[in-house]
């Protein structure tokens, strides 16, 4: 997540419809697909599942931080115009220490442009490794249970855990997700998604 690309570097992914909702997702590399194929990563993977129902607009850039995003997505909101907005930001912002009232503060910004222009934000519950400290990691969760208590928000949940038990799940960096674990991001991605939007 560390490593930053340049918004020219970044996929943008968009599914040719003629109808349907869009989705527009605002993540870093976890969404962007680091270390693999672009059509190797859970997006793409989900958005082939979904086809022609709902299209996908994946907005993703390594290394992006919550800053980054409330900066964007203005813009994108603009010339999308989606339907709903997946932000999966906030794990740089973690493995870099800032502040976690900044990042509470930009993600609560996000969520509230969204709701401005009547569009329905989808928070995704990111967390940082355990090596951080427990006391850290566990003030970095709180933050978006507090969000999605706070501000009544959809959320998706991913136990990243669970690909560590698992053999192939994790790059040789120890932090991003392999090809081989996509699938099971957007399976379990697509289950939390189904809560809100039925007929996925």
């Amino acid at each position: 997540m560390l490593k930053f690309r340049s918004l020219s570097a970044c996929f943008l992914l968009l599914t040719s419809l003629s109808h349907g909702s869009t989705i527009l997702i605002l993540g870093d590399s976890f969404s962007a697909g680091y270390g693999m194929r672009i059509d190797q990563g859970w997006v793409k993977l989900l958005s082939e599942d979904i086809s022609p129902k709902y299209e996908i607009f994946n907005a993703s850039i390594s290394g992006d931080t919550t800053q980054g995003g409330v900066s964007r997505l203005p813009k994108l909101l603009s010339s999308v115009s989606p339907d709903y907005v997946i932000i999966e930001l906030g794990g740089n912002d973690g493995l870099r220490g800032q502040p976690l009232s900044s990042m509470r503060e930009n993600i609560e910004r996000m969520i509230k442009l969204c709701i401005d222009e009547e569009i329905t934000p989808i928070l995704f519950k990111m967390r940082i490794p355990p090596n951080y400290g427990k006391r850290y990691s566990s003030a970095f969760e709180k933050v978006y249970s507090d969000i999605i208590s706070k501000l009544n928000v959809h959320s998706i949940s991913f136990e990243f855990e669970l690909l560590l038990t698992e053999p192939g799940m994790i790059q040789s960096d120890g932090m991003h997700p392999t090809s081989k674990a996509q699938d099971f991001i957007k399976n379990a991605v697509k289950k939390s998604l189904k809560d809100l939007i039925h007929d996925l």
